[in-house]
């Protein structure tokens, strides 16, 4: 099982041109099909003229999590091939949006397959791959005079703060990088006072 996995570094745009049709592609780093739905929103209210916005996400890491959007265009021709390339470049945690303008000449379904996958290269080309941890949570309970030693522990392993309460105790959750996650549940150990539980 590896302990790291591709995303993109930032979103991206690219415009291919077919017989008098635009087809812009919109490729985005998403963490949830919410975050996906905010991008396709604003894309609908940017391109109102557009006839379509056809799409295809792939989130996590077990390959299950993915849709894809023909948006009225005949089956086939243009989700299924934006998915082929976010999964040609192994990506995941990605979502490439393609909005299209209509030039008044029918492409057929050989020009749409084509345009869509263009399209999508040429805005995935634009932008870094990056390979990112594979990270595992869990919560972190201790007395706050303890917070220097944990974070310290955090920084040194590259381990993420994704939540953060402080009352009499602190309460801390973090994804620690697969790779490094006994060491760091070692190191957290060995500071006795830390009350440590993965988060299902």
């Amino acid at each position: 099982m590896a302990d790291a996995y591709l995303t993109i570094e930032k979103t991206a745009f690219a415009e291919f041109k077919e017989r008098g049709s635009k087809f812009i592609a919109f490729a985005y780093p998403i963490q949830s099909v919410d975050e996906f739905k905010v991008h396709l929103q604003l894309l609908k209210k940017e391109h109102p003229k557009a006839v379509h916005h056809c799409f295809a996400y792939r989130l996590g890491l077990d390959g299950n999590n993915f849709r894809v959007s023909d948006d009225g265009e005949p089956s086939g021709t243009a989700g299924r091939p934006i998915l082929g390339q976010i999964d040609s470049k192994l990506l995941t945690d990605t979502a490439v949006i393609v909005v299209r303008y209509f030039g008044g000449t029918l492409l057929g379904v050989p020009g749409l397959i084509n345009a869509y996958k263009t399209a999508t290269i040429m805005a995935l080309q634009l932008v870094p791959t990056v390979e990112k941890a594979i990270e595992i949570v869990y919560e972190l309970q201790f007395d706050y005079t303890r917070l220097n030693e944990v974070m310290t522990i955090c920084k040194q392993f590259g381990c993420t703060v994704i939540g953060q309460e402080q009352q009499l105790f602190c309460l801390l959750k973090i994804g620690i990088p697969k790779a490094r996650l006994q060491e760091v549940l070692f190191k957290l150990t060995d500071l006795h006072t830390v009350d440590i539980k993965p988060v299902k």
